[in-house]
């Protein structure tokens, strides 16, 4: 009996609360009606798509983000109903408007009321929309239309979409650091009025391959919209040493000492990309800058220590030669010390290393594959040839010996 009242009960509230339509936990309205800012944009010169988004529920980025590069983007928040992308996207496919492909499918949601829409197309036109019943709901719920972008939310602090579409107009650089800038703006303005648990940012391009694409989400945290800025500086970090080691290599010093200074600072605490920021300090020359990089990587992660074979070049360093310890390496040890010297450029010394190796009756297939290619690279083609040849009888599977010995016999 008490449980029947207590259902009855539970029963009279849901039913009195709905009527003035309020943000309830879904315990209560089977819903999943969440407090949450977006902003949605294009960029016409990079041909790219993009939305960032924050809320106060556990992984915004699963169901709020909808991107179809040279077709167009929708963002999808509040009562969240996917139908609005995927049926919006086939319509747009169709020749419809952004207007249309939203209209037409809000037309045929009995629940639209709930949900908080917005779209843009292939050329940057927008259109978004806000349900009725969000404005009952406490905090600010609305949007701005902007030339090729939109913010929304619901549930926010007064000032929030305001901030976010000042910030969005007057910032500068890549469309993913200038939705990333918007979304910061927001939360400063006051953000959700409840808080925030998960963010997320995706930007796509008709002429973006996989590596240069981004889709970046904090499912849950205290400090989402930082975290997810940490997160896009690892992204830029990452492309930024890239640039730096392909201009050493071309004989840029300049560009290359700044782009590698630009990658240290924002790689810092991405402990995985230690090793390379240290090899390529070392390439320019910044032998003591290199042993900080790997000491950090010991001092985050003892783990790490599995890269300091690699390092045999720094092993009488004074702060490393207790820790590259040559008597205790195994086989792939030494094939880790000599295809660094080879990355390195320091071919000489591979070459070297490996032949001493070799001497010692140290020796693997892969072992002679790295000395076959210091030999290709030092266009000394005979011996190349025949370091290879040995590799492969060692492992006839040996791919990477193989496409190099084909290559030599051209």
């Amino acid at each position: 009996m008490k449980k029947l009242q207590f259902l009855l009960s539970l029963f009279s509230l849901s039913t009195s609360i709905l009527s003035y339509a309020q943000n309830l936990p879904s315990l209560l309205t089977e819903k999943d009606i969440n407090s949450t800012f977006s902003i949605l944009a294009f960029d016409e010169d990079a041909q790219e798509w993009g939305i960032a988004v924050a809320t106060d529920n556990i992984y915004v980025g699963n169901s709020t983000i909808y991107i179809e590069p040279g077709l167009g983007a929708f963002s999808v928040i509040a009562e969240t109903e996917p139908r609005y992308a995927k049926e919006g996207l086939e319509k747009l496919k169709n020749g419809k408007s952004i207007e249309q492909a939203i209209g037409e499918v809000k037309a045929t949601d009995d629940m639209s009321h709930y949900r908080q829409v917005s779209g843009i197309d292939a050329n940057g036109k927008v259109f978004a929309f806000t349900g009725q019943s969000l404005h009952y709901w406490k905090g600010k719920a609305s949007q701005i239309l902007g030339d090729s972008y939109v913010v929304m939310g619901n549930q926010l602090a007064d000032d929030v979409l305001s901030e976010m579409s000042k910030s969005f107009e007057s910032s500068s650089g890549a469309l993913a650091e200038r939705l990333l800038e918007s979304l910061i703006a927001g939360q400063k303005a006051g953000g959700q009025i409840s808080g925030k648990q998960s963010a997320a940012l995706v930007v796509k391009g008709t002429h973006s391959e996989w590596f240069n694409q981004i889709d970046l989400r904090v499912d849950h945290s205290k400090k989402p919209i930082e975290e997810l800025k940490t997160l896009l500086a690892y992204h830029y970090g990452r492309i930024r040493l890239n640039q730096a080691l392909y201009a050493k290599r071309n004989g840029n010093v300049e560009r290359a000492t700044q782009k590698l200074t630009e990658a240290e600072t924002m790689l810092e605490g991405w402990t995985g990309m230690y090793a390379r920021i240290a090899g390529a300090n070392i390439l320019m020359g910044h032998e003591d800058v290199a042993v900080d990089w790997i000491k950090k990587g010991l001092n985050e992660n003892p783990n790490w220590s599995v890269n300091l074979p690699a390092f045999y070049m720094l092993r009488h360093h004074p702060d490393l030669k207790s820790v590259i310890l040559p008597d205790s390496f195994g086989l792939t040890d030494w094939e880790s010390a000599i295809g660094m010297l080879s990355n390195l450029g320091k071919e000489p010394e591979a070459i070297t290393l490996a032949k001493e190796l070799i001497a010692k009756k140290v020796e693997s297939s892969y072992l002679n594959f790295l000395l076959g290619r210091s030999y290709f690279y030092e266009k000394e083609k005979n011996k190349a040839i025949a370091y290879l040849e040995r590799a492969l009888k060692l492992d006839p599977n040996n791919i990477e010996a193989e496409n190099l010995l084909d290559k030599l016999r051209e």
